[in-house]
């Protein structure tokens, strides 16, 4: 679950990405695949919630769309209210639709091991579990190895003072999110969660990463979509 009392108490804030007067309680429907556009790939990735890693993706250029949703567990239509308070063996995840002609899956891993701790073991700050756990669901042999290979040569060069702990797992079935979790960040800009977790990891992002910014996104004006 994630620790709502204890952000409360730490932060004074009610930090917690979850809503449940918002939860379905029908469950969610897997991604459905043959819908993706031609010319995109897939890449998958846990990082913590769902919010951030979404929001990070969505301003890399090459990026089609990121979606939040579950991965990376057995139970068939997994709802947020179970998958965020330990009820299942899924994690919050994103997949990341990308034009590889644009941007390559070896970037889109440097971006993802740069934004998140891939040291943190069942955790990312203030969300804690197996649900947020840091994983990269390799949709073929070659993002497999690529992800392998990226993660020894962080290892070699001492890029964390801790070990990585980052699961690489084979990708199984994605289940779509509920909708008002798409596009979460920019739709609550001023939500205390996203204000206080979610910001600094695009902030980050941005300052990084700025040849791989979207033009909409390259001023560093922020825009809601509401």
């Amino acid at each position: 679950m994630r620790p709502i009392v204890f952000l409360l108490f730490a932060a004074g804030l009610l930090l917690a990405c979850e809503s449940t007067s918002q939860t379905s309680s029908e469950g969610t429907k897997a991604l459905d695949v043959q819908s993706i556009p031609e010319g995109l790939e897939q890449a998958t990735f846990a990082g913590g919630c769902f919010w951030c890693v979404e929001a990070v993706f969505e301003r890399v250029r090459g990026v089609d769309e990121a979606i939040s949703g579950y991965a990376g567990g057995k139970e068939p239509n997994p709802t947020y209210k179970a998958v965020s308070y330990g009820k299942t063996t899924h994690a919050e995840s994103v997949v990341v639709l990308y034009d590889p002609t644009v941007v390559s899956y070896a970037t889109l891993l440097e971006v993802f091991f740069a934004t998140h701790d891939p040291t943190q073991l069942n955790r990312q700050g203030p969300d804690v579990g197996e649900q947020y756990r840091s994983a990269v669901f390799y949709h073929d042999d070659e993002q497999k190895e690529q992800v392998k290979a990226y993660i020894e040569k962080l290892e070699k060069e001492g890029a964390f003072n801790k070990p990585i702990v980052t699961q690489v797992q084979k990708a199984g079935t994605f289940y779509v999110a509920e909708d008002y979790h798409q596009d979460f960040y920019e739709h609550n800009p001023n939500q205390p969660y996203v204000v206080s977790v979610t910001r600094p990891k695009v902030k980050k992002f941005e300052k990084e990463f700025p040849e791989l910014l979207k033009a909409e996104y390259r001023k560093g004006a922020y825009k809601s979509k509401d």
